[in-house]
């Protein structure tokens, strides 16, 4: 796939799923946004990687959970390429409790993050793409959004509003060209997996048909065909990436 000429925007580009999506779109020939909530290590090594193969690319410092930072993310890359034609919302976190020990900073900072920040950036996004009748959203949702899980009421709370959102953007967008889709990765080789121990390991293991854990490369593929015109069809849909683990 080609996107030459396409300015494509990933929040949370800092590490895992979003770095992975951001450098395959870069390779894929976009101009890129890279998104990250603050300056780190972690995204120093993304601008530096970008730097060194010479991919057309502007770095965004900005929390997605505050409009201002919002707006000014935006108003960056409008700066530098013009409009953004695709949006892709990854930036998330986790704050794991349980719903009994769950203080009130743990749901409001998971919420504001993952569905208060997928909708300022959308909001910020779909006017130029109505102007210009083309323009691909994806959302990074999850599975956890569609089958809960001990401990994660507030991200599965926020991952299922993604896919609400998701579909009702859909229907009010899509007479304008514009295609908005969630993508729900399951078990991802990440920081986070790699630190399981081998027993809980095969425990999830045991629970994935295809008897394996998906990597980033994974998602970012299915993100990168969602956002083509290959798919310009396709819109409203959640797409599982899971290895079969929800059916």
């Amino acid at each position: 796939m080609n996107f030459n000429q396409k300015t494509v925007l990933v929040t949370g580009a800092s590490r895992g799923i979003g770095k992975d999506i951001a450098i395959a779109f870069a390779k894929a020939k976009a101009n890129v946004v890279l998104n990250a909530s603050r300056m780190s290590d972690y995204f120093q090594e993304v601008i530096d990687y970008f730097e060194e193969n010479q991919f057309p690319y502007v770095a965004a410092v900005g929390d997605v959970s505050k409009q201002d930072d919002v707006k000014k993310i935006f108003a960056l890359a409008s700066e530098k390429f013009g409009q953004v034609d695709i949006l892709v919302n990854n930036a998330g976190i986790i704050r794991d409790n349980l719903l009994m020990r769950m203080s009130e900073e743990e749901w409001d900072s998971v919420i504001d993050i993952n569905l208060k920040g997928t909708y300022n950036c959308t909001k910020e996004a779909i006017r130029p793409m109505m102007k210009n009748k083309w323009g691909r959203i994806i959302n990074i949702s999850s599975v956890i959004g569609l089958i809960g899980n001990p401990g994660q009421a507030n991200y599965a709370a926020s991952k299922a509003g993604i896919i609400g959102f998701t579909k009702a953007m859909a229907k009010e967008v899509g007479k304008k060209g514009i295609t908005c889709n969630a993508v729900a990765p399951g078990f991802i080789i990440s920081d986070m997996t790699e630190s399981l121990n081998e027993d809980l390991k095969e425990k999830y293991l045991l629970s994935i048909p295809l008897g394996k854990f998906g990597t980033t490369l994974d998602v970012a593929n299915t993100v990168m065909f969602l956002a083509s015109d290959i798919a310009e069809y396709i819109t409203g849909q959640v797409i599982n990436i899971d290895g079969g683990l929800v059916m």
